[in-house]
């Protein structure tokens, strides 16, 4: 029989996939998705992946066995690997950085360096570094990455490579397993009691153990031991709940096999046991919008529906989701933000019940790993996997087998587009791929849609669907202007509020309404400045000013997380007078407490929902009431349903109208539309107030009429004249090193090899506003490219010049990240 080899995908950011040889014993365990254990380089062994087996050997190559076969059965199915490829392909990255975005950080295994003594009595003269490092190892501390950690500027390699020659230390390789199973105990009558009349003999044979007798009765009671439609077995906490029972008295009936105690694998997500509802009906404008969908399906893939805010969008999900499911397929539904399933998730557990998983980000490692096994479950049992999965963008990397409906909501969201670290995918395109993939039939839904969506439905590539209806025929929130800069000369700001918000705020307070206030900044200040001589402080490793958190009383870094506590002086010149500038959202709710004493306020960005169920609480809260004005970033735009809400403010629409970018207005337009859309969704007609110092800016005044069709047709027109997407496609090149005339040579060399194909705008190499991070200098290249080129070659080419630039000797050690199709 001929020799086996294994080509495998590792956890690393490497392109190709390496040849492993198949020891005979473990033929047939390997197959394509399984996971093996392979030695890389001198010492490292990590959880590599099996993409395809063949009689292959590679020559010239000494190939390295398999070390062990992990799975009974494959993790990932040929469809992901697939698409695997394709997003390497397309997005410039290794089918390494895929492999590590794609499965849950509990599948992925590497050994870990461990340290020992050898105990040899031989005596040598040590350095100060070598001596600090036996000291440590002497003290336990014995995993390499820890030893880094604790002795900082004290640790160094060649030291510890002087230890080993020494034989005074020695370093072993340990796989450690991330996933373990959770299990608990349960505990169910022994096989040799078969009847009841077995059981009652039991009972006598102990009367004289009266706890035991007592346990052995309530044990009975509770499975409804014997009776048509009792259980077999129960948790042992659920026995013991309630009671004054112990496990000492459950081993006695144990050792005297009367009951058996073991343990049982349970899943780590909590199931909450909802009552199933049916399906809600759709009003006529929803009913003829799932029609048109319908129809739009037979000749397309894609269908994007455009549909105002609380037009009831999420009724149609559903409803096709329902669809889908009942021809025995799964369903993928996208949010932006783990921030929508909270709400959403109760929605489609009420109809759907266990058939709906929930992934996102915030789920621990064990819990992710559980809802991918589940997933991958539907193909062999597919009453026990998940048909429905509601998730954020990494959801589109899930073993589904037989996908029917993809559903993405808010598609134009950014949140979408993974910026760090490679893959720099987009989940929305991926979900359109995925669809081609599977031949499923994938849905785009916003109400402010992205121009590239909307633009391939006006080209006829997407279906498209208008829904231009509120639920229940409420009127769109009438949309008032307030200009600050004239309230400010005039003197009639209350603190941040401008006099109409103000005065609105207070009659939904009195109204018993509820009121959001946006602001797109977190913090108390964006900066503190020394009134006495100018001082800004500043980040040691980032050119970004820090603000400040009161609540911590720290200024901090929003970039590479660097902080300390706000000093008393000035740094520069040791004046007291250190005064906050500008205003986050920890500020506006200090400021907004003082202007309304009885409110009850909340605040929702990225420090308050920092713990696993923060969210949830400040969402609940809202919608049970208990909270009169909520004050957030964008977290609070992600298509929230707050049903009291009639007023929401948006204090600083400046910072959003001026950014410096190319889709300044499109987000501007998107984010403002979106937040406003949170206000008059139930009841009564709402109220939304931009606070802005150009009330005459052509795009407050698109705003201020809601007018989409009118703000695409003006913003058209100047991408194709300045050549930007979705006419043109972008790709951008970032270019970083520690050293600045490392990355200017690095930057300008790549920008001269790329200009060579006059196919292509190259613009650049220019430093970005913020042209450091983490001590890392960036210069950035932006290349337009024609759709009418053919995309292949050209990023064959990007990458090629980068490959050439990469080589030279004295720019080896640059970082180049390619970002296709950035945000």
């Amino acid at each position: 029989m001929p020799q086996l080899f294994a080509q495998v995908i590792l956890p690393l950011s490497l392109h190709d996939a390496y040849t492993y040889r198949i020891p005979p014993s473990m033929e047939r365990d390997v197959a394509p998705g399984k996971r093996v254990i392979v030695q890389f380089g001198q010492r490292k062994f990590y959880a590599a992946l099996v993409s395809s087996v063949s009689t292959e050997k590679p020559e010239d190559i000494e190939v390295k066995e398999i070390q062990q076969v992990l799975d009974e059965h494959p993790v990932v199915l040929p469809k992901n690997f697939e698409m695997w490829h394709w997003i390497a392909k397309y997005y410039c990255c290794t089918l390494g950085d895929v492999f590590r975005a794609a499965l849950p950080t509990g599948l992925k295994l590497e050994s870990k360096s461990k340290i020992f003594l050898t105990g040899s009595e031989e005596e040598f003269l040590l350095t100060d570094v070598e001596q600090s490092l036996m000291l440590e190892i002497e003290k336990g501390t014995n995993v390499l990455a820890e030893l880094e950690r604790k002795l900082k500027d004290r640790f160094s390699y060649p030291a510890l490579k002087a230890l080993m020659q020494k034989d005074l230390v020695y370093v072993e390789e340990k796989v450690h397993e991330k996933y373990r199973p959770k299990t608990e105990a349960f505990v169910k009558l022994h096989p040799d009691v078969t009847s009841e009349e077995v059981l009652n003999k039991k009972a006598g044979e102990i009367k004289r153990a009266k706890k035991q007798e007592a346990l052995l009765w309530h044990f009975c009671s509770a499975i409804n031991a014997f009776e048509k439609g009792g259980l077999s077995e129960i948790a042992r906490k659920d026995l013991f709940e309630g009671t004054n029972f112990t496990t000492s008295i459950l081993k006695g009936l144990v050792d005297k096999e009367v009951l058996i105690q073991y343990q049982k694998q349970v899943s780590r997500i909590e199931e909450e046991k909802t009552e199933q509802v049916s399906l809600n009906l759709l009003n006529k404008y929803q009913a003829k919008a799932l029609e048109e969908i319908r129809e739009s399906y037979e000749s397309k893939q894609v269908t994007l529906i455009h549909g105002i805010t609380a037009s009831g969008k999420t009724e149609i999900y559903i409803h096709l989701i329902d669809e889908a499911i009942k021809t025995g397929k799964q369903a993928l539904y996208l949010v932006p933000e783990i921030a929508l399933t909270t709400q959403i998730v109760q929605r489609l557990k009420n109809v759907f019940g266990h058939k709906v998983g929930i992934y996102h980000s915030r789920l621990n490692s064990s819990e992710r790993v559980e809802i991918w096994e589940k997933t991958l479950l539907f193909q062999e049992k597919p009453g026990e996997g998940y048909q429905v999965i509601l998730g954020a963008r990494s959801a589109v990397f899930l073993p589904f087998s037989d996908l029917g409906l993809i559903v993405v909501d808010e598609e134009h969201e950014n949140s979408f587009k993974q910026f760090d670290p490679a893959p720099r995918y987009n989940a929305r395109d991926m979900a359109v791929v995925l669809g081609f993939q599977h031949h499923a039939k994938v849905l785009l839904g916003s109400a402010t849609p992205s121009y590239e969506s909307y633009h391939n439905a006006l080209t006829g590539k997407y279906g498209l669907v208008n829904l231009t209806r509120r639920h229940s025929e409420m009127e769109l929130p009438e949309i008032l202007v307030a200009d600050v800069k004239r309230a400010y000369k005039r003197k009639e700001m209350h603190s941040i509020l401008s006099p109409q918000l103000y005065n609105l705020v207070e009659d939904a307070l009195e109204k018993k309404e509820q009121v959001i206030l946006f602001q797109n900044r977190r913090g108390y200040s964006p900066f503190v400045e020394c009134f006495t001589c100018g001082h800004i402080p500043k980040c040691t490793r980032c050119d970004v000013s820090l603000t400040y958190h009161k609540y911590k009383k720290r200024l901090s870094c929003h970039y590479c997380g660097y902080s300390y506590l706000l000093p008393d002086r000035c740094d520069e010149c040791g004046s007291p007078e250190l005064k906050t500038r500008g205003f986050g959202t920890e500020k506006i709710e200090d400021e907004i407490k003082q202007l309304f004493r009885n409110a009850r306020i909340d605040r929702m960005d990225l420090d308050s929902t920092k713990t696993k169920n923060a969210f949830e609480k400040i969402v609940r809260n809202l919608e049970d009431g208990k909270t009169d004005i909520l004050i957030g970033t964008q977290m609070v735009t992600k298509g929230l349903d707050f049903e009291h809400v009639s007023v929401v403010g948006i204090l600083n629409a400046d910072n959003l109208i001026n950014f410096p970018d190319f889709r300044a207005h499109e987000r501007a337009y998107q984010l403002i539309s979106q937040v406003a859309g949170r206000a008059g969704r139930k009841h009564r007609r709402g109220t939304v107030v931009i606070q802005t110092s150009q009330p005459d800016h052509p795009l407050i005044q698109l705003i201020q009429e809601q007018d989409y069709q009118k703000m695409l047709k003006q913003q058209f027109e100047e991408r194709q004249l300045f050549k930007y997407p979705p006419f043109f496609r972008l790709v951008k090149i970032v270019v970083k090193h520690k050293n600045i005339d490392t990355v200017d040579r690095a930057a300008q060399e790549l920008a001269n090899g790329l200009r060579k194909n006059k196919e292509l705008v190259i613009l650049g190499p220019e430093f970005p506003l913020i042209s450091r991070i983490q001590l890392w200098h960036h210069k950035e290249i932006w290349i337009k490219i024609d759709r009418r080129l053919h995309l292949d070659q050209v990023k064959e080419g990007i990458m090629a010049a980068v490959k050439k630039v990469r080589s030279m000797p004295s720019l080896s050690n640059c970082i180049f990240n390619i970002d296709a199709d950035p945000m």
